[in-house]
């Protein structure tokens, strides 16, 4: 182990040790195939599927230096350890928090072999074992690292205090968690990983998708930084032709929950589409595994049933805060914890709103409303407004919804940037309810200008990209020096 001085050589010793061990196991995978031969125990005594790791060493003679940035930063003193998966793909990410830290703190930066094993699983890809789904789990098992619920957590995410004097973590996210959640986003989401963009937006509709790739597909035929369009299934379409949009409708999309559409640029630079369908589960499980990625911002661009009388089919919500009845992360951050807006993000929101829609200002405040959503778990909780009209009352809130608190929350929870502007479909309390023709009328008219307002704000802030938009108020206070 040996000490490295440039963030491009921790980088090329990662790449080396997480190849060399992905090769080892894939090779002796392909051995059981075919021949039933395990792997000897020394071989795994010695490492040889391990994860590579990066070991940081901060010893100042005084205090860190007051930075102020959100991110790349030593809070304290000590040795910080976090495992390292997909190197390669990470790179650019990897660059970017090394180059900060080595720039700015007298740090002794090395790369190792870890302790931690490779689960077989996550390299399946890699050897193109093809046959190994015959062979039964349990038996795989017996001889190769296997996936162990019990190394899988967000402990640092979820603020899990260290002991004095221990290690600490480099990163939110272990080589083990990443692996986990690239696998589930494949699955989820019928694209390959390395497809996804660093801005996301996400719906709720179809028809937003549909709307999305309208315009992605134009997007293609003009000069500007994007390259191609993947959608699910293994279509990817770099110069549309007339039948281009046909090819996209026949993708087959519906085999995945949560399909996801990228219209890709160079270094990630893109915007990726998630359809995530209806409910705070959906939102948790989608937003759990892209944290991974560490993506710039994500925002939700869905629907809503409007709470106040002035409001009209068609208005906007811009969320500013959340009355959180979704429940799933109540364990992991208690409701009473506030969620913040994001501030960047929301002036991001509103000045796409006016650029989008064309509408002076005073025109826009009579369309836009910013202020409290509800998320719900309950779709009928219209049977038992009696026992939710007190607390709507007293949050003052103006829509209800089924994943937007969520997705902030998740956001905030995993130091991922987040906004939330919605559509008013319908007013329960007021007598406007959804009905198919109606419901149709609004689409027609409401879903093209919504989508836009979403796109124009993410390309308004990658234009403005930088540090600044990763706010200090998503950082705890012992927080890994990894955005």
């Amino acid at each position: 182990m040996s000490k490295l001085n440039t963030p491009e050589h921790v980088i090329d010793a990662l790449e080396k040790l997480y190849s060399e061990a992905v090769s080892a196991l894939s090779s002796a995978l392909d051995i059981f195939l075919h021949s039933g031969t395990p792997p000897s125990p020394s071989l795994r005594e010695s490492g040889a599927f391990c994860y590579p790791q990066i070991r940081l060493v901060y010893n100042p003679d005084g205090p860190p230096p007051p930075i102020s940035r959100a991110f790349g930063k030593m809070s304290e003193a000590g040795t910080y350890v976090s495992t390292i998966t997909r190197p390669d793909f990470f790179r650019d990410y990897l660059t970017e928090q090394l180059a900060l830290l080595m720039r700015d703190y007298d740090i002794d930066v090395y790369v190792e072999q870890s302790e931690s094993e490779i689960p077989y699983a996550y390299v399946w890809e890699q050897g193109q074992a093809s046959g190994l789904e015959e062979i039964s789990p349990a038996e795989l098992a017996r001889h190769f690292p296997s996936p162990n619920l019990a190394d899988i957590g967000d402990e640092v995410a979820d603020g899990e205090l260290y002991e004095p004097y221990e290690t600490h973590p480099l990163a939110l996210f272990d080589a083990q968690r990443v692996d986990f959640s690239l696998k589930r986003l494949q699955h989820y989401c019928g694209t390959p990983v390395e497809h996804f963009q660093h801005y996301v937006l996400f719906t709720n509709y179809h028809r937003y998708v549909d709307a999305f790739c309208d315009w992605a597909l134009q997007k293609l035929t003009e000069d500007n930084h994007y390259t191609s369009l993947s959608v699910p299934g293994g279509l990817e379409v770099s110069e549309p032709t007339d039948t281009t949009r046909a090819e996209i409708d026949a993708s087959p999309w519906r085999r995945y929950q949560m399909p996801a559409y990228h219209l890709r640029a160079p270094n990630g630079g893109g915007i990726t589409l998630v359809n995530i369908g209806v409910g705070p589960s959906n939102a948790k499980t989608i937003t759990d595994h892209l944290a991974v990625l560490r993506p710039e911002v994500w925002l939700m661009v869905g629907h809503c049933g409007g709470l106040r009388h002035s409001q009209a089919i068609g208005d906007y919500v811009l969320a500013h805060a959340y009355l959180r009845e979704d429940h799933v992360l109540d364990s992991v951050l208690p409701p009473e914890i506030p969620v913040p807006p994001i501030a960047e993000v929301q002036v991001a929101l509103q000045e796409a709103a006016a650029a989008v829609t064309g509408e002076n200002e005073k025109q826009l405040k009579r369309r836009l409303r910013t202020g409290t959503v509800v998320t719900t778990d309950d779709r009928n909780w219209e049977l038992r407004f009696s026992d939710t009209a007190r607390r709507f009352n007293k949050s003052r809130a103006i829509a209800i919804d089924m994943e937007s608190a969520t997705i902030a929350a998740n956001g905030f929870r995993l130091r991922v940037p987040y906004g939330v502007l919605l559509c008013v479909s319908d007013k329960p309390l007021h007598g406007e309810i959804k009905l198919p023709g109606a419901a149709n009328r609004f689409y027609e008219r409401a879903i093209g200008e919504h989508i836009r307002i979403g796109i124009e704000t993410l390309e308004r802030l990658s234009a403005d990209k930088g540090a600044k938009l990763h706010s200090r108020k998503l950082r705890a206070f012992d927080e890994p020096p990894f955005r």
